[in-house]
């Protein structure tokens, strides 16, 4: 059974990051700060985040390999081949990132966040808070 769905982009990546190779593996790799500039007809959604609030960015990995099934971790050969799914490689077959970081600023309709290891110009699927406590 084969279905497509739609996704837009609601928003984009702005961040020093240009390229693979000079990018963290993590956020927390010593990755820069970066805005998340919202489109205009999604920014009311923005209205209760506040400075420090963490939320979960959902990304489309664009430049990412869709063909990819297997990788060596951290792109490191030492590492055994792995299968995509037990890795947080970019590349897969739906190239989604996950992406948690703390938000430090917010100028509607941009949000600026800590520790985000996406490219310059990346598409932003969705973002939501990240909870504490329970399932």
């Amino acid at each position: 059974m084969t279905t497509s769905y739609e996704i837009r982009p609601i928003a984009h990546v702005e961040s020093s990051l240009v390229d693979r190779e000079g990018a963290p593996k993590q956020g927390f790799g010593g990755a820069p700060d970066a805005w998340l500039v919202f489109e205009l007809g999604v920014s009311e959604g923005l209205r209760d985040l506040a400075v420090r609030d963490e939320v979960f960015v959902l990304t489309w990995l664009h430049r990412a390999r869709r063909d990819v099934l297997a990788v060596h971790p951290r792109d490191d050969p030492r590492n055994p081949e792995t299968g995509v799914f037990s890795t947080r490689s970019q590349d897969r077959p739906n190239p989604i990132g996950l992406h948690r970081v703390r938000i430090a600023a917010i100028d509607v309709p941009r949000v600026l966040v800590r520790d985000r290891e996406a490219f310059d110009g990346t598409p932003i699927l969705d973002m939501k808070p990240v909870l504490t406590g329970g399932w």
